[in-house]
C-alpha cells in the first residue's frame, strides 16, 4: 500500500505534509495525520480523521503529528486507533519517517525523536525543543502541485491571548534566502506554475537571521531570482508588519498576485486590545485604502473570531461592519473556542448559542460581500491557473470553470459570462 498523508488546518500545515510524502516515499504502508488544533473544532476534525483513516486503511501504521500531538498529546494517546504520535519538532526529521518505514506493520511503536535519538512513545512528554528550520534534503523534491507551499517561517513571538499555537510551534525561526530559493527552484522544476509563501507568522520572516531582513526584500529576490515564476502568492500576513518594501510590491509588482489575507481576527479595538494585537481597526482599513489606491484591483481576506469573550452586541456589529469597510471577499470566520493555557480561557466567556449566531452573521455578511464582487468579474477577462478538477484560481483567488480538457498547470485568459453558486464560468 503507499503512503497516505492527511493534512488538516492550515497552508503551513500543507507544505509540510508535502515534506512528509516525500520523506516516506511512495511503498510505504503509513498514513500520518497532520493534525490542528488552533480551535476546539479543529481537534474534533483532527479525531474524526483518526478514526475515518483507521477504518479506511486498518492494517497501515497509523502515525499523527502536528499541533495536536503537543496541545491535545494526553487525549490523543488514549485514542486505540493510533499506533504512535511524532512531536511536532520531529516532523521534519527523516530518522523519524524512515523507522516509520523499517518497522513495517509492528503496532504499537515508540518513534524516534528529532533531536538527539531515543524514543517518542504515544503517551510521551510534549517535546518542546525547536530545531533551526531547514529546507528540503537536496534532491528530494515534494510531490509536484499547479501550486507550491514554501514554508518560510515557523513559530510565533507573540502572545495573541486566545491562541494556542505558539505551544505547539514553538518560537519564530526563519529559513535563510538561499535556502528559500532553492525550494522555490526545486518546485518550479517539477511544474509548478504558483508559489505561495506561508509559515505561522509569515511578516516576521527576518528578524533572526543576520541583518534582520524584511519580507519584502525575500519576496522581491524570489522575484528577481525566477523571472519565469508568473505567480506569487502570500498566505496569511499581520498588517501591522507590512514593510515597506512589501507594500510597494503589492501596490504595483503584477507577478504578486493582489490577494491580501490579513491575519485581522475583530472589527472592534477593545477586543483587539483583549486579544493583544499590535493592530487597531484604523490600522487595516488604512493598509488597505492606500493599497487600493495604487492597486484597485486587490482583493482582501481575513481571519475574524465570533464570540470572543467579553463580546457585547456593540462590539459584533463593529465586527459585521468591517467586513463591508474592508470589503473582504474571502472570509474565514472562527467562533471562538477556549484553548488550554491561554489567557483568554480565563475570561468570562460569550455563551455557546450566541457565539453561533454571531458566527453565522459573520459568515452570511462576508458570503454578501463577495457574492457582490463575484458579480463584478463577469464578462471581465482572468488570468487563471487550472486545477485538476476542471476549476483554476484567478489572480484574485476567486474560482473560476475552466474548459473541459484543460490540463492541470495550465494558464489561460478566461472572460466568464455568468455566476453560478459561487463559481465564475
Amino acid at each position: 500500500m503507499n503512503a497516505e498523508v492527511i493534512s488538516l488546518g492550515c497552508r503551513l500545515n500543507i507544505a509540510e505534509s508535502e515534506r512528509i510524502r516525500a520523506l516516506l516515499g511512495a511503498t510505504a504502508d503509513v498514513v500520518v495525520i497532520n493534525s490542528c488544533a488552533v480551535t476546539a473544532e479543529a481537534v474534533r476534525q483532527t479525531r474524526q480523521a483518526i478514526r475515518k483513516a483507521r477504518r479506511a486503511r486498518p492494517d497501515a501504521r497509523l502515525l499523527v503529528t502536528g499541533c495536536a500531538t503537543e496541545i491535545e498529546r494526553d487525549q490523543l494517546a488514549a485514542m486505540p486507533e493510533i499506533d504512535g504520535l511524532v512531536p511536532n519538532a520531529a516532523k521534519l526529521d527523516a530518522r523519524v519517517w524512515r523507522e516509520a518505514k523499517d518497522h513495517g506493520n509492528s503496532s504499537p511503536l515508540p518513534l524516534a525523536g528529532a533531536v538527539g535519538g531515543g524514543s517518542v512513545a504515544a503517551n510521551a512528554a510534549p517535546d518542546h525543543t525547536h530545531p533551526p528550520l531547514t529546507p528540503p534534503a537536496s534532491g528530494r523534491g515534494t510531490v509536484s502541485h499547479t501550486r507550491a507551499f514554501v514554508a518560510v517561517q515557523n513559530g510565533c513571538d507573540h502572545a495573541c491571548t486566545f491562541c494556542v499555537i505558539p505551544q505547539g510551534r514553538g518560537p519564530s525561526r526563519s529559513l535563510s534566502v538561499a535556502d528559500v530559493l532553492r525550494e522555490v527552484e526545486l518546485h518550479l522544476g517539477q511544474g509548478a506554475q504558483e508559489v505561495v509563501l506561508t509559515g505561522v507568522d509569515v511578516t516576521s520572516w527576518g528578524h533572526d537571521l543576520p541583518n534582520h531582513p524584511r519580507l519584502g526584500a525575500l519576496v522581491r529576490a524570489i522575484l528577481d531570482a525566477f523571472p519565469r515564476l508568473t505567480r506569487l502568492r502570500m498566505s496569511s500576513l499581520d498588517g501591522i508588519e507590512v514593510d515597506a518594501a512589501l507594500f510597494e510590491l503589492f501596490a504595483g509588482e503584477p507577478r504578486l498576485m493582489p490577494h491580501l489575507h490579513l491575519s485581522l481576527q475583530h472589527g472592534d479595538d477593545l477586543i483587539l486590545k483583549r486579544m493583544k494585537r499590535r493592530h487597531l481597526r484604523a490600522d487595516a482599513i488604512s493598509l488597505v485604502q492606500r493599497l487600493r489606491a495604487r492597486r484597485p484591483d486587490i482583493t482582501v481576506g481575513a481571519d475574524l473570531i465570533a464570540g470572543f469573550p467579553t463580546e457585547d452586541e456593540a462590539m459584533h456589529r463593529a465586527n459585521l461592519r468591517i467586513v463591508r469597510e474592508l470589503g473582504i471577499v474571502h472570509g474565514h470566520v472562527f467562533p471562538y473556542s477556549p484553548r488550554p493555557r491561554t489567557p483568554a480561557a480565563r475570561m468570562p466567556q460569550v455563551d455557546t448559542a450566541t457565539i453561533k449566531r454571531r458566527a453565522a452573521e459573520l459568515r452570511k455578511t462576508a458570503a454578501e460581500v463577495r457574492q457582490g464582487w463575484l458579480r463584478t468579474l463577469v464578462g471581465t477577462p482572468q488570468s487563471v491557473l487550472a486545477e485538476n478538477d476542471g476549476t483554476g484560481h484567478a489572480a484574485s483567488f476567486a474560482r473560476v470553470a475552466v474548459p473541459k480538457g484543460t490540463g492541470a498547470g495550465a494558464i489561460l485568459t478566461i472572460t466568464p459570462t455568468k455566476l453560478v453558486e459561487g463559481l465564475l464560468q
